[in-house]
């Protein structure tokens, strides 16, 4: 197995420095300028920054590596804000820090006990802020959110839900074409169509 530590590509410029490590059963690729790809296969793990990614298959690309793309099996962490991600297919941008999953993509914010899914989810590290489309579902202590496109602001606890969005608290159900979400209070307000059942 490959365990390399790559020193030749702590990069400068537009990225800070870095030291990049990864390992994987096999590895091909090539630096020719305009077209540098290093591909893992096989248990392939990629450490850069704070962020950990495993997959099956890892690409490495882009000027001063910015691109990481991963197939097959994808588990991730973000080991700063201890987040975990596993999905189909993700692509991670090291300059901007934005993370985009494909395929059945699972989201969990442990310091927040917060586990999200949807068929698509974009997390923004910087601005903290999370989007989740198609077939969305969060789960939080008694809370159950679902709706097909929601936005998620992880610092101020904040969930925003359209889409068919409904919301079930512990036994009551709460429905409407805009829903917001208090994470931190648990308290929902809504807009346009609202209804719900409230059991006693």
């Amino acid at each position: 197995m490959l365990n390399v530590i790559l020193l030749m590509l702590m990069v400068a410029g537009p990225l800070p420095a870095d030291t990049f490590t990864f390992r994987a059963n096999r590895m091909t690729g090539g630096r020719a300028a305009g077209r540098e790809i290093t591909v893992l296969t096989g248990g392939a793990e990629v450490r850069s920054d704070t962020i950990l990614l495993r997959a099956e298959r890892i690409e490495i690309h882009g000027d001063n590596n910015q691109f990481i793309d991963c197939t097959g099996g994808v588990w991730g962490r973000d080991e700063a804000k201890d987040i975990l991600f596993q999905t189909d297919r993700l692509r991670y941008d090291r300059k901007l820090k934005i993370a985009r999953l494909e395929g059945n993509s699972t989201l969990e914010d442990k310091k927040n006990d917060i586990v999200a899914k949807g068929r698509f989810i974009e997390y923004d590290d910087p601005a903290e802020t999370a989007v989740f489309q198609v077939s969305v579902r969060l789960f939080k202590d008694n809370l159950v959110c679902r709706a097909e496109y929601a936005v998620y602001r992880r610092e101020e606890k904040i969930l925003d839900l359209s889409g068919f969005p409904v919301v079930f608290k512990k036994e009551d159900e709460f429905r409407a074409d805009r829903i917001r979400v208090n994470l931190d209070t648990d308290d929902v307000t809504m807009e346009g169509a609202v209804s719900g059942s409230i059991k006693d």
